[in-house]
């Protein structure tokens, strides 16, 4: 039964009402997957803590986190390779580009069959990675994955970058997530996908191009503010001159050709750089990604991204030390960002890729997070990899709240499961005895708290008095949970 828009809108509003006056209260019948009872409640902190390490928690990462509490709890999604991803990585195994190295890729992208489509690596990267966030165990990793890919942003619509990104994602985002920012920076800077996209490969001596140089200090280190200056940035392009990507053997790989570079001196940040070939880059790279101005924007950045959209200063001066002096350890950045942090955090608004992600977690769903899934992303406006300036997709809420309808079109799609090999099994998830207490662990299980009972009560006699049947009136009340004002923060 279609829903009218007057409905939907009263139910939307109803719940939005609802959850704002349930939210001071540590209201929290949680359901399982598989449906388990008596769970120890959670307190709003941890829902709001898991909210924001994870794509969506799953009941079964609230009841660890009610057990072990939040320091244990970030202690080991701190060590990703000791969790036993096994059963993501099994979904995975069809998706065969994403460990294949640049030049196989190319000969893939290149045969001459007709119905070979160039869309079927960046494709399968999509698709990998959202299985990744919705089915993996390493929660917290994949919101750093995601986070990096932001910060070194590669469209995968540019030149070789549609195969090359493959091999960035693996090689720089996925390897370094949690390691040093030096050796961030440093595999961002060799990367084939990185130089292409940026332009490096046309950077030679007599006609430097100071695309890359300017988004490595602006972007991907010092900030816009970071001190640095015009003459600066065309210093560190005629270092970075004869950097690029080849093009016949091992294609796809980088390589420094000498007869490109400029062997002039050079001043960059006020240090005489020593003629040196490829070496006159690397000792700059290695100065940006120890320069304070470098801790102070990355601690803001991933404060952000956890915490708020204006994240406290304490907490980001007291990471941005800690950086500075770890020689940034990002564990030991975010340790003090989650640890510190959280208990201060604001809401934060979901962008589409949490929103889509999110939904599918914490319902349990069985979806191959294909094509019929990144649709809905495309019209949400966030397709993975797709974002067109360096800059990564935005990170705050001015910048998704005006595109509303297809996250409805989503949330009503998914529960009537009229999503291509996508199924929903709503009926699994509660295991109350009830419709009042079904209703209310659903509630708890999206929003985080039970409705209050009468106004749970009135939003479900306005369902049936709209011709909802009783079969039709928990998967639409399930859509409205999902396209409410109350879901789309986290």
């Amino acid at each position: 039964m279609p829903i009218s828009r007057r409905d939907f809108l009263k139910l939307t509003g109803l719940v939005a009402a609802s959850s704002t006056l349930g939210s001071c209260r540590p209201i929290y019948n949680l359901v399982g997957d598989p449906p388990i009872t008596g769970w120890p409640p959670s307190s709003a902190s941890d829902f709001l803590a898991l909210n924001r390490l994870t794509f969506g928690p799953r009941p079964s990462e609230r009841v660890h986190m009610a057990e072990i509490g939040l320091k244990a709890w970030v202690e080991e999604q701190l060590a990703p390779d000791s969790i036993d991803d096994f059963a993501c990585n099994l979904r995975l195994r069809n998706l065969d580009t994403l460990d294949m190295n640049g030049q196989q890729l190319f000969d893939l992208s290149n045969k001459l069959f007709d119905d070979f489509d160039l869309e079927t690596v960046p494709n399968q990267l999509r698709q990998g990675t959202l299985l990744r966030q919705v089915y993996s165990k390493r929660q917290l990793y994949e919101v750093l994955v995601e986070f990096w890919n932001d910060h070194f942003n590669i469209a995968t619509d540019k030149g070789d970058c549609y195969y090359l990104k493959t091999v960035d994602d693996r090689e720089v985002a996925r390897t370094h997530a949690l390691g040093t920012f030096r050796d961030l920076v440093w595999a961002s800077a060799h990367s084939p996908a990185m130089l292409t996209y940026l332009d490096n490969q046309a950077n030679h001596k007599g006609a430097p191009n100071e695309n890359y140089a300017r988004e490595l200090m602006e972007l991907h280190t010092l900030s816009l503010h970071g001190g640095y200056n015009q003459t600066d940035v065309m210093e560190l392009a005629r270092c970075l001159t004869g950097w690029g990507v080849k093009e016949h053997f091992w294609r796809g790989e980088f390589t420094f050709d000498d007869n490109k570079h400029d062997s002039g001196d050079k001043v960059v940040l006020g240090e005489r750089i020593v003629p040196g070939g490829q070496d006159e880059g690397e000792k700059i790279i290695e100065r940006l990604a120890r320069h304070p101005a470098a801790a102070q924007f990355i601690a803001e950045k991933l404060a952000r991204r956890f915490l708020s959209d204006t994240p406290s200063a304490e907490i980001v001066q007291k990471a941005a030390r800690v950086f500075k002096n770890s020689v940034g350890d990002i564990r030991a950045t975010l340790r003090v960002i989650l640890l510190d942090g959280l208990p201060l955090a604001n809401p934060k608004y979901r962008r589409p890729v949490n929103f889509i992600a999110a939904a599918l977690r914490m319902l349990n769903v069985e979806s191959d997070c294909g094509f019929a899934v990144q649709e809905y992303l495309l019209r949400m406006g966030q397709t993975p990899f797709k974002w067109p300036t360096p800059d990564g997709y935005p990170d705050r809420k001015e910048a998704w709240q005006g595109n509303l309808l297809p996250r409805w079109q989503f949330a009503f799609a998914l529960v009537r499961n009229e999503i291509n090999k996508t199924e929903l099994d709503l009926g699994s998830l509660t295991a109350t005895s009830g419709s009042g207490e079904s209703f209310d662990a659903l509630a708890s299980l999206l929003i985080g708290s039970a409705l209050p009972v009468v106004e749970r009560d009135r939003l479900l006699a306005s369902l049936r008095s709209a011709g909802a049947s009783d079969d039709e009136v928990f998967p639409i009340f399930a859509g409205g949970l999902l396209a409410s004002p109350a879901f789309q923060w986290r």
